[in-house]
């Protein structure tokens, strides 16, 4: 074995001098590569370096394989419990009628309800981008409509021909 995700292990250990740990945990003191080696092998187990950077580096005798082991369960483990946001997007119009900004609004809510960002997007067509105003009257309401269960992660702005704004659902505690 030498390098596995940036641990190095047995030969793969370059430093001539290490200050090494057993495998019960005690200081064994400062000991060289080889001798390091020599305890490690007595013992039937892995000598690797934990600390690289320190000076002299710090190397610990244990059981690579089932060191390892316990990373990947750890990692497994943590992977299980995050929680993946993802971002939805709500479409509507400067010139939206009620009920159909209503359908919008409960289609946002569903979404944030469900874990999920909302970007609301408004894009003008033709000269209605000389009334952004009334894009953002739009947009707000669609942010106070909703300001129980959400939280404006960043306000209405343009980008080209298009204002948006996105919703964070807020979190309980």
């Amino acid at each position: 074995m030498t390098i596995a995700k940036d641990m190095m292990v047995n030969d793969g250990i370059r430093a001539r001098e290490l200050r090494v740990i057993g495998s019960n945990g005690d200081q064994l003191g400062l000991k060289t590569k080889s001798e390091a080696l020599a305890i490690a092998e007595a013992e039937n187990l892995d000598l690797v370096l934990v600390a690289p950077t320190a000076k002299p580096p710090v190397a610990r005798i244990m059981d690579y394989g089932k060191f390892r082991f316990e990373q990947q369960k750890k990692e497994r483990e943590a992977r299980k419990h995050q929680k993946i946001v993802g971002l939805k997007e709500v479409r509507l119009s400067p010139t939206i009628d009620l009920n159909d900004f209503n359908t919008k609004l409960r289609n946002a809510r569903k979404f944030l309800e469900k874990g999920d960002k909302v970007k609301a997007s408004i894009r003008f067509k033709g000269r209605a981008i000389t009334h952004k105003e009334i894009g953002k009257k739009v947009l707000d309401r669609l942010a106070l409509e909703t300001a129980d269960i959400a939280s404006i992660e960043s306000a209405a702005k343009m980008d080209g021909r298009s204002m948006f704004l996105i919703l964070a659902p807020k979190t309980e505690k």
